[in-house]
């Protein structure tokens, strides 16, 4: 009972929501609780259509939502891979899901865009942005942000990264997440649940963004 209160009170104080939503899971988080991507994914679709339904002032034009929700997961064995792709899949029957496992990539579902990248790092995504320019034959001099960020994999910039469990990141969105903010939570990723969640997102819209001005 405590909790359902206290979900109310967080939920009820959250009006600004980050658009893009990155989480950093280890293995062996992944491996305790795999199919806690699905429950968090459903979070963020609730939330949207909760704030949605609320009054907005006259000079909110649109309501605030989550549009996408990135799950970046250290490389995993053959083995655990196995294991946890049914769990992971399963978000596809609430969200539009790209799954992208090495050097494959699958699409499945509709809503919320929610990506699942498996053991690809930052530096990885960098080094093949670069060899693709050189096989595109791009000379150094026609070389700006743009044209670097037009060969990125993940094209989107991540409002907030969270890490759960500890406060060791990894490379993962090296290009893209320089201006996020980050949060880290002390609950491991197996006993997160929607009420860390919301304490996530009430941080988020305390915090000022200046996106390294």
């Amino acid at each position: 009972m405590f909790y359902w209160l206290y979900e109310r009170m967080l939920l009820s104080q959250i009006q600004i929501l980050p658009g893009h939503i990155c989480f950093m899971i280890s293995s062996a988080d992944l491996a305790a609780e795999p199919g806690k991507c699905f429950e968090v994914t459903g979070w963020c679709s609730e939330l949207n259509a909760h704030l949605a339904r609320q009054d907005l002032p006259v000079s909110a034009r649109t309501p605030p939502a989550i549009k996408g929700l990135t799950f970046h997961i250290n490389p995993l064995s053959p083995e655990e891979l196995e294991r946890s792709l049914p769990a992971i899949k399963k978000i596809a029957s609430v969200a539009r899901l790209v799954l992208h496992c090495g050097t494959t990539e699958e699409i499945s579902g509709t809503g919320l865009d929610v990506v699942v990248a498996i053991g690809k790092s930052g530096r990885e995504e960098i080094t093949d942005c670069i060899r693709r320019l050189a096989e595109n034959g791009i000379q150094p001099s026609e070389i700006d942000e743009k044209t670097l960020e037009s060969c990125l994999t993940f094209r989107y910039d991540p409002d907030i990264v969270v890490k759960t469990g500890g406060d060791h990141l990894t490379d993962f969105l090296i290009w893209q997440s320089v201006y996020s903010e980050l949060f880290f939570s002390d609950v491991n990723w197996k006993y997160f649940r929607r009420v860390d969640f919301l304490r996530v997102l009430r941080d988020y819209q305390s915090r000022i963004r200046r996106f390294g001005k």
